[in-house]
């Protein structure tokens, strides 16, 4: 299908003013199709030729003004429309759509726990085509009146509040101008939990079999959702602009959640039925800020093109994180930042792919695509949190509120923006935003002391272009206990600096910045660096200790410290820490970078013995009850590195790990998967436990442990379920490609290797865009660090044409690939990037 380019798009917001469209869409129909009928009413402003988009499986019929359009001239997805004169249109449209089972377009879904089937749109980008057709770009707003005819027994939500009528018809109230990208709908036997709030209709909904999680939970969401709702309104004039808010917990969601107007889906992972730590909780938490906030950032103020989607993720991202601190119990969203998302910011801006935040010119739809990543969210929103801290949160809201005033219901550019924040501020917020917003590459920042007699001062040397606003943490030794650091002071430094900043005595250790209000790699000087290695558990604030980690890791990457001497670090300090983002952080990169690809083959088993004693020695210290959050994190990776089945094969037989957590399905079906690896499990065992739990996560967790037994035939049907068959899902795609690479299986599976990069090239051509990037994400050979894999990846890249989700993915994959070699020393080159500007 062709993407819509942008000169396309400005050429036809020039020629059409879309007022409303009327859609009916009838899910009664069968398994693999739903009828369309759509109804739009639009203006020419001259005379022209354009077109509407549309995939269908059937173009039964369309007309415009009456007149019948040649369902034949439908071509890649585009109806022309001949010779229209100036002045009001009606175009109506007939199709038969194909339901999708890869969270495009309408997906259906029919839950293995009780066979009931539920529906939900994700519309987003350019697939609204695959359920009714539409002039499918952001700036064309309309009023859409949507109208669903579903099954007996089954509800149906959507943008709107609904109503049910005869025949088992559903009406949608019309929206308010909204872009095509927002319309949504969701329908089947949802279970609901319904309320008010301040006039307003709330709702949360969940399949049926979800509905004892989802009421266990309940409250907290709502909770949530409240105390967020509350506090928009005290940060924004302009208030919520839609008739209610619904909340869906929905299956197979290919995002963590998704910002339509008064209907945000969400994938029903966040429905937990096993334990979860209360950081998962906060996450959670933190989603829901996240996708209320595109309410006004998104919704009422729309982007005018894809070049502008950090107007949408970063804003939502910074308010999220911003609004959980201020106004839920979860008090620490931003540590979780610092250490885990803000990672994925600085890790995609030191790859050959990055681009600025906001970059100059987004060519089309399929490039659009790829920028929704880690520098459009966490960068994104480290800049915002940058920009807050350098005017002020009350300049800050006030410019805010003005965009919202000047666009409401309409498109804005980044232009539009920054005159509206500058509006509110003397400061030069033009040059902030071409320095923040249109370079690349991640800034370092580095302590330079210079002593004179008993006195010493500061200096920051930057490698870089930006301008930081940041505050240097001085800590000491506590006399009273020289394992544990007392800040004396932090410093308010503005870099690059006019003059060397006095500092007193030289203190024991000297953290820049300290509250990670900038974006930028820091590093420690020798003495800092010692006094960490014996005391960093004994600094008082958990997001000090998350930007020490985080410098660590980057330290890691850039090759300036051994992967060894990180586990060290991790062994010594881990077993003291309180915060559970930081231990779930720090683990993560242990065994999933450090020890799955940054040591060598030869290194890995004392990486897994380390990382072995780090979890029992959390699991000893929780062996009181009091930190169940701690312990779990505790247990689920001692499974994860486990080496020898014995300890965990003994868990499972008996249920429950001794001392407690008793076994809940997701630590069953890791344990299991483990085992899988280790080779301490068959077949019968994974139908039994699939039996024990048939459940949608059942069945993933089944598909995982297959493709992850050391047997030749098991891998060749795994392979062949992801790459010669179109019949798994999304997520099942995904639990497949999951359990198929382990390290400790690299010769079994070293002949699918080269084989890779043929498959996922012809398996993201078929399936479209979601199957490419989980292709590429999930099915990458990653445990295959050696220069073959690396050689084979440049030449798809250079001799096959990839679609460009593939594509993106692949060249993201191989620099990761690149830079592990680099790490363990096995390719030339430095590891580490210098920033780059554009």
């Amino acid at each position: 299908m062709s993407a819509l380019t942008r000169d396309e798009a400005q050429l036809r917001a020039q020629l059409l003013d879309v007022h409303r469209y009327t859609v009916e869409l009838d899910l009664t129909t069968g398994a693999e199709t739903f009828d369309s009928r759509t109804v739009v009413r639009f203006t020419a402003r001259s005379a022209g030729d354009t077109f509407v988009e549309l995939k269908p499986v059937e173009l039964r019929a369309a007309t415009l003004d009456g007149e019948p359009l040649d369902p034949e001239s439908l071509d890649d997805g585009r109806l022309p429309l001949k010779n229209l004169s100036a002045g009001e249109h009606e175009l109506r449209v007939d199709a038969a759509m194909r339901y999708s089972r890869t969270g495009e377009g309408m997906h259906r879904f029919t839950d293995p726990s009780d066979g009931e089937t539920y529906v939900y749109t994700q519309m987003f980008m350019d697939d609204v085509q695959r359920v009714f057709a539409a002039f499918d770009q952001p700036d064309l707003k309309a009023v859409f009146e949507v109208c669903v005819k579903a099954p007996e027994g089954w509800t149906v939500l959507a943008n709107g509040v609904t109503e049910q009528r005869a025949d088992g018809r559903w009406q949608a109230a019309p929206t308010p101008l909204i872009s095509t990208y927002l319309v949504a709908v969701a329908a089947g036997p949802w279970h609901s939990v319904r309320t008010e709030h301040r006039g307003l209709p709330f709702g949360i909904h969940c399949r049926r079999s979800l509905a004892p999680h989802l009421e266990a939970d309940a409250e907290e969401i709502l909770d949530v959702t409240r105390a967020c709702f509350d506090r928009y309104h005290e940060k924004f004039e302009e208030p919520y602009p839609f008739d209610s808010y619904d909340q869906a917990f929905v299956p197979e969601f290919n995002a963590g959640a998704m910002e339509n107007p008064g209907l945000v889906t969400f994938r029903d992972d966040f429905v937990y039925r096993s334990a979860v730590t209360d950081t998962e909780r906060q996450t959670r938490a933190m989603v829901i800020a996240h996708e209320m906030a595109h309410m006004w950032f998104g919704d009422l103020v729309t982007l005018k093109w894809w070049d502008d989607i950090w107007l949408n993720e970063s804003f939502a991202e910074y308010m999220g994180y911003q609004t959980t601190a201020e106004a839920t119990r979860f008090t620490g969203p931003w540590t979780e930042f610092g250490v885990t998302r803000k990672a994925w910011g600085y890790d995609a801006d030191q790859r050959p792919t990055t681009h600025p935040v906001a970059p100059e010119k987004v060519d089309d739809t399929a490039s659009a695509l790829l920028n929704f990543d880690g520098i459009s969210y966490a960068k994104g929103a480290s800049a915002l949190r940058q920009l807050a801290a350098w005017l002020g949160e009350k300049d800050f809201l006030a410019g805010i509120n003005t965009h919202f005033a000047r666009h409401r219901f309409g498109n804005a550019t980044l232009a539009d923006f920054i005159d509206s924040l500058a509006s509110a501020t003397e400061r030069d917020v033009p040059g902030w935003a071409d320095s923040w917003l249109r370079t690349t590459g991640v800034d370092t920042l580095t302590p330079v002391t210079a002593s004179a007699g008993s006195t010493c001062t500061l200096t920051v040397d930057r490698t870089g272009s930006r301008p930081h606003r940041l505050t240097a943490g001085l800590y000491d030794h506590d006399p009273a206990d020289e394992s544990r650091l007392v800040l004396r002071e932090r410093l308010d430094l503005d870099v690059p600096q006019s003059a060397p900043q006095p500092i007193g005595k030289r203190p024991a250790l000297l953290v820049l910045n300290d509250g990670d209000l900038t974006y930028a790699k820091v590093r420690f000087d020798a003495e800092s660096f010692d006094t960490l290695r014996a005391g960093l558990s004994g600094l008082p604030d958990p997001l000090t200790r998350a930007v020490v980690w985080s410098a660590l890791r980057d330290a890691v990457r850039d090759g300036e410290l051994p992967p060894a001497a990180y586990l060290e670090t991790a062994r010594a300090h881990l077993p003291r820490e309180t915060d559970l983002a930081l231990v779930q952080g720090v683990l993560a990169f242990a065994s999933g970078q450090i020890a799955d690809q940054y040591l060598t083959p030869e290194d890995r088993p004392a990486a897994l013995s380390t990382l072995t004693a780090l979890c029992r020695d959390l699991l000893r210290r929780t062996e009181d009850g009091d930190h169940p959050g701690l312990r779990l994190i505790a247990v689920r990776h001692l499974i994860s590195v486990a080496a020898h089945p014995d300890t965990i094969a003994a868990w499972l037989a008996d249920g429950t790990v001794p001392g407690g957590p008793e076994l809940d399905p997701e630590l069953r079906w890791r344990i299991l998967g483990r085992l899988a690896v280790l080779g301490a499990t068959d077949e019968a065992a994974i139908a039994a436990e699939l039996e024990r739990d048939p459940s949608a996560t059942g069945q993933e967790g089944a598909a995982r442990c297959r493709a992850a037994l050391p047997d030749p035939e098991a891998k060749r049907a795994a392979w062949e379920a992801m790459f010669a068959g179109d019949d798994l899902s999304n997520y099942l795609f995904t639990a497949t490609a999951q359990g198929f690479w382990q390290p400790e299986q690299a010769d079994l599976v070293r002949e699918y290797v080269p084989r890779f990069y043929t498959d996922a090239v012809a398996v993201g051509a078929r399936r479209g865009p979601a199957i490419a990037v989980a292709a590429g994400r999930w099915a990458f050979p990653a445990h295959a660090v050696d220069t073959e894999n690396l050689r084979l990846g440049e030449a798809c890249l250079q001799g096959t044409d990839p679609t460009p989700a593939l594509r993106r993915t692949l060249a993201d994959r191989l620099d990761d690939l690149a830079r592990a070699l680099r790490v363990r020393g096995e390719q030339d080159g430095p590891v580490a990037q210098t920033a780059r500007t554009e």
